[in-house]
């Protein structure tokens, strides 16, 4: 960071929600993704539909977009969000699909709002809790399971317009 502020903290130090009451309302999206690394045997019960618990990723979509709509009661200073789009997207990813060699589920989130602030935290917790949730599935065969990778792909909206990862421009 350069001469940007931490807009959470106020002129004496003290977090605090931002006020957001004078900006203009605008169309905002934002992608994030998520990695959960597994032992091949757990990833072909998944793909398998097999797990005893049910259908592992359709459970783990449905928890995604869940929390996209709860972000606000687990990040403090988040603002509660009328959110217009929530999309989880889980893959699974054989070996050999990978440069490192895991194997796993690749979930990929969108979230959208018109609104005053951005909706950034709500993809990333999205995309935290669908690993979450196949990790809870699936702890009983695998509790070496990883959750990795968790990060911002995507955001546009708002004063700063489009932000991409640097690797996906």
């Amino acid at each position: 960071m350069t001469d940007q502020q931490l807009t959470h903290i106020d002129e004496k130090g003290d977090v605090r929600m931002v006020d957001v009451s004078q900006k203009a309302d605008t169309e905002r999206v934002a992608v994030a993704e998520g990695f959960i690394a597994m032992h091949a045997a757990t990833l072909e019960m998944i793909a398998g539909g097999t797990a005893k618990k049910g259908d592992v990723l359709a459970c783990a979509r449905v928890a995604g977009v869940m929390a996209a709509k709860r972000t606000s009661d687990l990040i403090p200073m988040c603002h509660p969000l009328n959110i217009t789009k929530a999309k989880v997207e889980c893959m699974p990813v054989f070996a050999g699909e990978r440069a490192d060699g895991r194997v796993g589920i690749h979930v990929t989130t969108t979230c959208g709002v018109t609104g005053k602030t951005g909706i950034e935290m709500e993809a990333l917790t999205a995309a935290s809790v669908a690993c979450l949730t196949v990790y809870d599935m699936c702890k009983a065969v695998d509790r070496g399971m990883e959750i990795m990778d968790v990060r911002l792909l995507k955001k546009d909206g708002g004063k700063t317009g489009l932000w991409l990862r640097e690797e996906q421009q």
